[in-house]
């Protein structure tokens, strides 16, 4: 031992005292050494000194070794602690030791090379004995603040759940909310469309120039307003599922041509060419033709409102394991590559603000993008900055509607099987942008 110990010895017989003295000394051990021959000047040196070791006889003329060990450890002295027995006395020091002594040594074994041991041995057990607790003290500590971030845990949770409960009921309001908006909205606009339908019919007098474009443009407004409801109420349903597919046999390549027909006077009216292409060894699928419709309305809707001069191309294709497609190319402003996805978005436009040059409910392609997944098809984007945008549906010729039975019969189309199938179509589809 290199360092200086200090050490305390407690006994009332000095010639023990001198034993354990000289034994220290002929061992080599540096230290300062203090003797005291009873239990209260003990307590005393101990209140007032920190020691490195205390050597002390279990029978104190005060008090018996048993309550020494029990003072200290009430008054919580700390000090790796040798009791000093007499012969036979093995069966007491155990028991002491049981009480919180480091260990023991018979009075009648005292020699420098064991009361060095028995000291280096005190010395590491108390130490280790210390580090142990520090470690269980720190582990509590840490099971103490674990327990309280559970709860905190726990109590942020709940409140992320009332939240999310809030959010799902305000959504589901919404949804409501428009869905009953739109609806309301829709008995005055076809009014208002109809009447304005009725005032062009010469039976109810010729109008002037003046008037007659002033009707049209009431009869216009209504219609694209008509549209702007619609897609509400076609986006509330979408989001809360009450909206159905309709599924029959029909022409495709006919459905795409009267809907480019419809389209092409606003293509006119911004001298834009739209030409359709069709490219089909059988025209016949199972789909919804209402809402096939709609999307390539959407689709040209868009091309045409963003672009301003050159040309709208719609191609129909044949593509491998029994499944179309449907193009919508153009010249127009194109799109970002950091807005492809968000453009999908319910409510999302590239032109957020109040005074943006293209105006619309940002409803279209989201309502394409929903309509395209029920059908278990998947749509693409390709497209530049100041070169134009191209729209890829692909779509299965028959689709599959989860509300039919499964071992429904099939349906023979020119020697295509389209099968009715009760699997979910959100299930079985996937979307690529």
């Amino acid at each position: 031992m290199k360092q200086t110990l200090k050490i305390l010895v407690v006994d009332d017989n000095e010639v023990d005292r001198m034993a354990v003295r000289d034994a220290l000394t002929k061992a080599g051990v540096q230290m300062e050494l203090f003797e005291v021959s009873d239990g209260n000047d003990a307590f005393s040196a101990l209140s007032t000194t920190a020691y490195d070791c205390v050597f002390f006889d279990y029978r104190l003329p005060d008090q018996h070794g048993l309550t020494f060990i029990q003072q200290l450890r009430s008054l919580k002295i700390k000090v790796p602690s040798v009791v000093l027995t007499a012969q036979g006395d093995e069966q007491i020091a155990v028991q002491l030791i049981k009480a919180g002594a480091t260990d023991y040594l018979s009075k009648s074994k005292i020699s420098p090379e064991m009361l060095a041991q028995v000291l280096r041995s005190a010395i590491r057990i108390y130490w280790a004995e210390t580090q142990a607790a520090l470690v269980n003290q720190q582990l509590r500590e840490s099971h103490e603040q674990l327990i309280r971030k559970n709860q905190e845990l726990q109590r942020q949770q709940q409140q992320i759940q009332m939240q999310n409960f809030k959010l799902l009921e305000v959504s589901q309001l919404k949804s409501h909310f428009l869905a009953t908006m739109s609806h309301e909205l829709r008995t005055p606009m076809n009014a208002i469309i109809g009447f304005s339908q009725i005032l062009f019919r010469s039976k109810f007098g010729q109008l002037t120039h003046q008037q007659a474009d002033m009707v049209e443009r009431i009869l216009n407004n209504g219609k694209h307003l008509l549209m702007l409801v619609n897609e509400v109420l076609d986006f509330s349903k979408l989001e809360a599922g009450r909206l159905d597919l309709k599924a029959e046999i029909f022409d495709v390549s006919k459905v795409i041509n009267l809907t480019v027909g419809e389209m092409r006077s606003l293509a006119d009216a911004k001298n834009l060419s739209l030409l359709v292409q069709t490219d089909l060894q059988n025209t016949l699928v199972f789909n919804d033709p209402v809402r096939i419709k709609q999307i390539l309305i959407n689709l040209l809707s868009n091309a045409i409102k963003f672009t301003e001069s050159g040309e709208i191309w719609v191609e129909v294709k044949e593509l491998p394991a029994s499944r179309v497609t449907i193009v919508v190319r153009d010249t127009g402003i194109g799109i970002a590559p950091r807005d492809f996805k968000r453009i999908f978005e319910a409510f999302r436009q590239v032109d957020q603000t109040i005074t943006r040059k293209y105006p619309g409910t940002g409803l279209g392609l989201a309502i394409i993008d929903s309509l395209v997944r029920m059908m278990g098809g998947k749509i693409f984007l390709e497209s530049k900055l100041g070169i134009g945008s191209m729209f890829k549906i692909e779509l299965p010729r028959q689709i599959r509607l989860f509300t039919e039975a499964a071992d429904a019969p099939a349906i023979q189309l020119d020697g295509d099987e389209i099968y009715r199938s009760a699997k979910n179509p959100h299930n079985s589809s996937s979307q690529t942008r």
